[in-house]
């Protein structure tokens, strides 16, 4: 079975939805279900985990809604506030959903580089274990090193790399950027996402031959049982459609033959635990 393992749904309003930038135009309007479902039909998608995209808890209570009225919602990465002395109570609340795999955080958004490295915040990923959660990393190149830290100190939690932490493709570059992700990728029980990349890249002109190379450096780091397939729909519009999308990742993974085809849903799967809800249907 196929699954996207991140994708975003929304209403939108000016407020709430302050980082769509002038460019942004078109993702200026409500994204659901109903306008998903047609595109996983279409290119036969099992199932897709969708993943938070505002800092407030009664998103996470909307996406689990949604996950209890649409099949096709295998999993929720839903936000907690992990600083908080009352995260446990935030935790225990969300966790009997089952529907409920992981929690993340903007840490892109954070002028600190190594905000992810504060007490608090490290304490609450270290509660994330006892839950049976996972935690979805959503940083910049710059804050690599930061995330390497916190796998150190969070060695049995598992983690996923979102959108290979938005590697500027646009620019061809690479240096610092590929280091530090395999560093990263030496820990475990890291995963990694391949999605987000036609954003990072140029986004009228983009062939991919601009996206093989860093795909290329996460398979080596990762291979292919760490990594799996990530549309960042809605997101993924501005420069691509949803079927362009997923194609670069399913085409990469034909070439690579065989051994690579867990990419395109089991590791997703194994790794958000979504077996017990696949096993209903």
């Amino acid at each position: 079975m196929k699954i996207d393992a991140h994708q975003h749904f929304w209403h939108y309003n000016d407020e709430e939805y302050s980082w769509m930038g002038a460019k942004m135009d078109a993702l200026k309007r409500d994204y659901l279900p109903a306008h998903l479902h047609p595109l996983l039909t279409a290119l036969d998608m099992g199932g897709t985990v969708a993943v938070q995209a505002r800092q407030t808890l009664e998103e996470t209570r909307w996406l689990l809604e949604l996950a209890d009225k649409y099949d096709f919602i295998k999993g929720v990465v839903g936000w907690v506030d992990l600083r908080s002395d009352r995260v446990e109570e935030q935790l225990e609340l969300f966790s009997i959903e089952r529907q409920f795999v992981g929690v993340r955080h903007v840490v892109e958004d954070e002028p600190e580089t190594d905000f992810i490295l504060g007490n608090d915040f490290v304490r609450g990923v270290q509660l994330l274990g006892s839950y049976g959660l996972t935690y979805d990393l959503l940083v910049r190149p710059n804050q690599l090193q930061a995330a390497s830290e916190l796998v150190d100190l969070c060695p049995d939690q598992p983690f996923v790399l979102d959108h290979l932490a938005k590697p500027p493709i646009a620019l061809g570059a690479m240096n610092g950027w590929e280091e530090d992700i395999r560093r990263l990728a030496q820990a475990p029980t890291v995963y990694c996402k391949l999605s987000g990349m036609v954003t990072e890249a140029d986004w009228q002109h983009w062939q991919l031959t601009d996206l093989r190379p860093y795909i290329d450096v996460v398979y080596d780091a990762f291979g292919p049982d760490r990594l799996m397939l990530g549309s960042d729909w809605p997101v993924c519009t501005l420069a691509g459609s949803y079927a362009q999308v997923i194609d670069v990742i399913a085409d990469y993974c034909a070439d690579q033959g065989p051994s690579a085809s867990d990419i395109l849903g089991d590791n997703a799967i194994r790794f958000y635990g979504l077996g017990e809800m696949l096993s209903d249907q």
